[in-house]
């Protein structure tokens, strides 16, 4: 099971990209929890996940998250732009499967 968090400005333009990436696992054959938070939550989805994605928009924000997250060991990096606007669940599965190591 790869448990993946998404954080972004709000936590709700990322639900697309949540059942884009959930098509993408299945259709693969990856277990996966995927959901989508506001950035300003982040500290408190921490616990017990793979890796923890950002939005483009909160990008500007990486440095400090990174740190957040890294306290909890948690792998954590901005989603590809391209990927997100495109909303290529399969390529930020994959991004996700590589943070990880999984």
């Amino acid at each position: 099971m790869l448990t993946i968090r998404l954080f972004c400005a709000a936590g709700m333009s990322t639900s697309l990209l949540v059942r884009k990436m959930e098509e993408a696992a299945a259709a693969e054959g990856t277990e996966v929890d995927i959901i989508a938070f506001p950035v300003g939550e982040m500290d408190q989805h921490l616990d017990g996940i793979d890796v923890a994605l950002l939005g483009p928009q909160v990008g500007y924000m990486k440095a400090q998250m990174q740190k957040t997250a890294a306290a909890k060991g948690v792998p954590c990096d901005v989603i590809p732009m391209a990927d997100y606007g495109m909303v290529n669940g399969k390529n930020v599965l994959a991004f996700a499967k590589k943070l990880a190591n999984k």
